[in-house]
């Protein structure tokens, strides 16, 4: 994961700021480029003033440059970029021209009155992206990644390489995988088949049987304390239902530690 975009301004700049030096913390461990992102509009006019234009992306580059002037880099090169329009637009167009390989996105806050795990935007890009997403929940501070506990209903990988990124975090931080099996009430028995590169990664496996994947990793994760919690976002099942609306309650999901989401697992 050479390419990591970090978009601020979707929550206040000081919890934006502790997901970007966790972001540089991964970066530094997979010996990756962090791009800060935040999005400009061009002022509303008749006719082309390119002059105008480059003054106020020059601004939002000013901006997000004193916003993280203060982060800890660790000899990590952060690079601040201006997206124009739409984030949700601009991203994949930033995608074709800088393959980016994870997005490091933020939860809500962790207030109990506030309902929502992921907020329309944040629920938007892992729903609608195919980059895959790493979750920090509200002023997490980062501790070494040494246990992974990955949490699947089916065993079956269809897409080639949606594996990379946790391949990526376990060697490039020498940590050990659990595989948890959350076996609903739609369980079929070619779920039980576990692609090779999955029983290649994984230091031990427990199923488990339950309402939802959800319930399923509520009831392990004490259990198992891991430092990140792995996921796909599959086109069926239980986390397409979680995704469709773009914003996610905390009542159907919620991670308290950081959240991996794969993409493509039954493409």
């Amino acid at each position: 994961m050479k390419n990591i975009l970090v978009p601020l301004g979707l929550s206040e700049v000081s919890i934006s700021l502790n997901r970007l030096q966790y972001a540089v913390h991964i970066a530094e461990k997979l010996g990756g480029t962090i791009y800060a992102i935040e999005v400009f509009k061009k002022p509303a006019r008749t006719g082309s003033l390119p002059l105008v234009d480059k003054a106020v992306k020059d601004i939002t580059v000013s901006s997000i440059e004193k916003k993280i002037a203060d982060i800890d880099r660790k000899g990590v090169h952060i690079i601040a970029y201006p997206l124009e329009g739409d984030l949700l637009e601009a991203i994949p167009e930033f995608n074709l021209k800088h393959s980016i390989d994870l997005i490091i996105l933020g939860t809500e806050s962790t207030d109990i009155r506030n309902p929502y795990f992921l907020g329309e935007i944040s629920g938007s890009l892992v729903k609608k992206t195919e980059i895959p997403t790493l979750i920090i929940p509200e002023n997490y501070s980062y501790k070494p990644i040494n246990k992974v506990l990955m949490a699947i209903k089916s065993g079956h990988i269809r897409k080639q390489n949606a594996l990379n990124p946790i391949k990526e975090v376990l060697n490039a931080c020498n940590a050990e995988m659990k595989l948890l099996q959350v076996k609903t009430v739609n369980f079929l028995t070619e779920d039980s088949e576990f692609h090779k590169d999955i029983a290649a990664l994984v230091t031990s496996y427990k199923s488990s049987e339950n309402g939802t994947l959800f319930q399923g990793v509520l009831e392990h994760l004490n259990e198992n304390n891991p430092d990140l919690l792995c996921v796909f976002r599959r086109r069926r099942g239980f986390f397409a239902k979680l995704w469709e609306n773009n914003s996610v309650l905390k009542k159907d999901f919620e991670s308290r530690i950081p959240l991996l989401v794969l993409k493509g697992a039954d493409q």
